[in-house]
């Protein structure tokens, strides 16, 4: 059976209590464990699969609640390490009433950035593994070094390499290296999900058909593009399917799109697929599943508490109905 490896940030995510405020003006914050890879690991692991995290924390306070945190949802923290020598990532957030965000990171460095090349075991890994990835974790520094080695692990057991840019700009003043960095590590990848937000950025073009063509130009086997509210879209070389987004009230969409992904592997793995099975039937399935859990997530505050599992999925899927 597969098993499932995300590697990254985890961090603290420091939600306003106020509502359509900018980040300046809000007057107290809720402490709400999250970072994109470990969210994506809670998810799938909260649907019943094997789910691991590959990642550092700070020797404090927070990276101990992480830790617990990760644990309780029933992620495998066999892998992850923690320093004296910088502090777990802290990210405070404001939110405007349609549940978009703004970011301030605490992250000069932080203690995920430090996770060296070398700490990682070839024997951590077995043939057919998944690994998911973001860019939130390569600017320059150790931990963009150790990507590249567990990628290049997983590649020569025949695994399965999902990558989200899960674009931050604050976090890299030269955008240049950003878009560098994503072209680089689409390299690597099988499985590559934008939003309609990053599209433009990344490939150079705001029509997702191009972007397509661009995408598999470089290796890539499967694009999932997502809209938010209004669905997503996968694409193949072979073929191209959208499912529309379901109808909820937006509280917070810290996490829905790592919800979503979340899903679309976690779906996978329990069906027994791998990435060359997806046939444009059981697209359909994996996006309206997909859509599912990112909706959910949207309705609740926080991320790695909030991700569903089997069971609110399917009951969700049954009682509403997509936009």
């Amino acid at each position: 059976m597969a098993r499932f490896f995300s590697m990254g940030e985890a961090l603290i995510d420091f939600i306003p209590m106020d509502l359509d405020t900018d980040l300046k003006n809000v007057s107290g914050f809720i402490k709400k464990p999250g970072g994109a890879p470990a969210n994506v690991a809670a998810c799938v692991a909260k649907l019943g699969n094997k789910a691991y995290f590959i990642g550092k924390l700070g020797d404090d306070a927070f990276g101990e609640y992480l830790l617990d945190t990760m644990k309780a949802v029933g992620i495998n923290t066999s892998y992850i390490s923690q320093t004296d020598k910088a502090n777990t990532c802290l990210a405070f957030v404001s939110l405007k009433s349609d549940g978009n965000r703004e970011f301030s990171f605490y992250r000069k460095p932080s203690a995920d950035l430090l996770l060296e090349a070398d700490e990682i075991d070839e024997n951590w890994f077995q043939s057919g593994d998944i690994m998911q990835f973001c860019t939130v974790s390569l600017p320059e520094s150790p931990v963009r070094y150790a990507h590249k080695r567990v990628i290049e692990i997983v590649k020569s057991k025949g695994g399965l390499i999902v990558f989200d840019p899960n674009l931050r700009f604050p976090l890299w003043p030269d955008r240049k290296a950003l878009k560098a960095t994503c072209l680089e590590f689409m390299e690597y990848a099988d499985v590559i999900k934008i939003s309609d937000e990053e599209l433009e950025f990344i490939t150079g073009t705001a029509d997702e058909n191009e972007a397509a063509k661009f995408l598999f130009d470089k290796g890539i086997r499967i694009f999932i593009y997502t809209m938010g509210k209004n669905g997503a879209k996968l694409f193949t070389p072979e073929f191209g399917l959208s499912a529309g987004g379901f109808k909820v009230e937006a509280i917070d969409t810290t996490g829905a799109g790592d919800a979503f992904l979340g899903g679309f592997v976690g779906k996978l793995m329990r069906d027994g697929k791998k990435a060359d099975d997806i046939s444009k039937d059981y697209a359909g399935e994996l996006l309206r599943f997909s859509n599912a859990c990112g909706a959910i997530v949207s309705s609740r505050k926080g991320a790695i508490n909030s991700m569903p599992d089997m069971g609110e999925v399917e009951e969700f899927i049954k009682n509403n109905r997509r936009s």
